[in-house]
């Protein structure tokens, strides 16, 4: 089983954005997947909640009980587990991170969030997992140079995917009734994006 951690001390980096899009990207290819929120907030739930589908599964936990339901989640035949986590929990990033087969930390491509992406490094650099970290520009703008600045710069300290997640309004119309991108505008930008990142992680 793959297993994800999508990992930003930073808030509204797109952890729960990205974790439900690739948990249905994972579902559309015949790979039962499961995503494990850590976030009180529960932001990945209340998606779920509006969702007609009974898949992807969600299922909110502490950080206590994460060992336990991703071997549970094998058990039951997922092929692909993502960890939601928290910002600013410390502890519970930490224990995702070591648990995962990969860690995706989420950076948007502005001056503030490239800086503030230090205090996750620094976090990981404490565990084992930071070896199977990599930075994923997301929300990136789809003109100027910016994000290829951000990318160049980042990618000295942490490998960066070679795949950009836009600033599409399909990514908010999508979470807003329930769905992915894939299932709201099949034929979009933003699945396609979505894909190449899923793709890109089953690869990896």
């Amino acid at each position: 089983m793959k297993t994800v951690a999508i990992v930003s001390q930073k808030g509204g980096s797109g952890k729960t954005t990205i974790a439900v899009h690739l948990a249905v990207c994972a579902e559309l290819a015949h790979k039962q997947a499961a995503i494990i929120d850590l976030d009180p907030q529960a932001s990945a739930l209340e998606w779920y909640s509006r969702r007609d589908a009974e898949s992807p599964e969600v299922v909110t936990a502490t950080p206590e009980q994460l060992p336990g339901l991703l071997k549970q989640a094998k058990a039951n035949g997922a092929g692909f587990a993502i960890i939601d986590t928290a910002p600013h929990s410390d502890r519970a990033a930490v224990i995702a991170a070591e648990l995962a087969d990969l860690v995706l930390i989420p950076c948007r491509p502005s001056a503030f969030d490239v800086a503030a992406i230090g205090a996750t490094l620094k976090l990981l650099k404490l565990s084992e997992a930071f070896d199977r970290t990599v930075i994923l520009l997301n929300a990136a703008p789809s003109r100027g140079t910016i994000t290829e600045v951000a990318a160049q710069g980042l990618s000295e300290i942490v490998p960066v995917v070679p795949v950009r997640m836009h600033n599409r309004a399909a990514y908010s119309h999508a979470i807003n009734s329930g769905h992915s991108v894939q299932e709201y505008d099949p034929q979009g930008k933003a699945a396609e994006e979505i894909l190449a990142l899923y793709n890109w992680i089953m690869k990896s």
